[in-house]
């Protein structure tokens, strides 16, 4: 993950003890606004169709979330239940809603492996 300062600039990921991390049980506000700005430039890359929340998009959902830790849910279907599938989503991914934003939801689930971890969060 590329962080920038204000200014545009390029900035290394501030190492953080291991052991001081953990596993995140709850995200905190600046945790989750951290998150969103992060998630900001990104695009989706789960997109909820006519089929919801099924086993096929959950698998997809956490092969992407072992890959990236962040990641952008679209939902083209089912817009009006969005709130009630992204938990849904969340809890079958054992991951954390970091926000919604119109009709795409940003999911967070820490990697498990510390030397793989790409987000320090603050």
């Amino acid at each position: 993950m590329i962080h920038r300062s204000a200014a545009g600039d390029v900035c290394p990921p501030v190492p953080r003890n291991v052991e001081e991390i953990g596993t995140v049980e709850e995200l905190t506000s600046k945790q989750r606004k951290f998150l969103r700005g992060l998630a900001q430039k990104m695009d989706a890359l789960i997109l909820v169709g006519k089929q919801g929340v099924s086993d096929a998009l959950v698998t997809a959902t956490n092969d992407a979330l072992d890959s990236h830790e962040l990641i952008k849910v679209r939902f083209n279907d089912f817009k009006e239940e969005k709130k009630a599938l992204t938990e849904q989503l969340a809890s079958r991914t054992h991951s954390h809603v970091a926000g919604m934003i119109g009709h795409v939801a940003v999911l967070y689930r820490q990697q498990d492996d510390p030397e793989k971890r790409r987000i320090a969060l603050p």
